[in-house]
């Protein structure tokens, strides 16, 4: 039976949310009941009643740091695709190159955050910085595993064919590397999100402003209403990636067209 975009998407969040309500109830059993002091962790409740009461600064983070994530995860989608295309095409560009791809996955964004608000100053533009370069490795390392990774056999075929190098790319190595892509972007996606978070520490504004300014007023609950609201960034994001990824690789990869199980 086929499924549409909507029931693919309905079927990326109903165990997360399914999982959410159950250690929702578990975690208001517990506070209630005195086994988990109140100052230490908000009953679900109060989470639920700060996102009610304080919905207007709430959600205006949530957008803020939405437009920022977003913004981030596509900048490094675009980048990190461009960047290993030319590393998968020459040996001296992968090597070339490569030291640096690591150099953004390992140098920790906090400490990188003041330098950015020099560059960039405080608001946004820091804040987008911040989510690429804490998401552009992962798209970068999958995408040039995926175009390194096709198969020698089908590569021939096509070169027996005279196939000029553009066909090959086109017709062969790009559909064949969409999976590993997919899966650089959908890990991507949630690292944008913590990374705009951070830089939001840094540079105000979104989520990342809310939780600062909720934890000197120690209001944990509202604390805890703006990490299920990031989290939530986090969930919507990888779920359209799995509903476009759905789309682009059922004809290509047996675990996207429901025959796998």
């Amino acid at each position: 039976m086929k499924i549409g975009r909507r029931g693919v998407l309905l079927q990326s969040l109903f165990w997360p949310l399914a999982v959410g309500i159950a250690v929702a109830i578990v975690g208001e059993a517990l506070t209630r009941g005195g086994l988990i002091a109140g100052y230490l962790l908000p009953a679900p409740s109060e989470v639920l009643r700060a996102l009610v009461f304080d919905a207007d600064e709430l959600w205006r983070g949530f957008l803020s740091t939405a437009l920022s994530a977003i913004a981030g995860w596509f900048a490094s989608a675009v980048f990190g695709f461009v960047a290993a295309l030319a590393m998968s095409l020459s040996d001296r560009v992968r090597r070339a190159l490569m030291p640096y791809a690591v150099f953004f996955q390992t140098v920790p964004v906090i400490a990188l955050a003041p330098v950015l608000v020099i560059w960039f100053g405080f608001g946004r533009p820091t804040v987008i910085a911040s989510a690429f370069i804490v998401s552009v490795f992962p798209v970068i390392a999958s995408t040039l595993l995926g175009l390194r990774s096709t198969d020698a056999l089908l590569v021939e075929l096509f070169r027996s064919y005279q196939a000029r190098p553009l066909i090959l790319f086109w017709k062969l190595r790009l559909p064949a590397a969409l999976p590993t892509i997919f899966g650089g972007l959908r890990v991507a996606a949630g690292l944008a999100v913590i990374g705009a978070v951070v830089g939001e520490f840094i540079a105000g504004g979104g989520l990342g402003e809310v939780v600062d300014a909720a934890r000197t007023q120690q209001r944990l609950d509202r604390v805890f209403a703006a990490v299920a609201l990031s989290s939530a960034l986090g969930l919507i994001m990888v779920s359209t990636i799995n509903v476009v990824a759905r789309r682009y690789l059922r004809p290509w990869h047996e675990s996207e067209s429901g025959r796998l199980r």
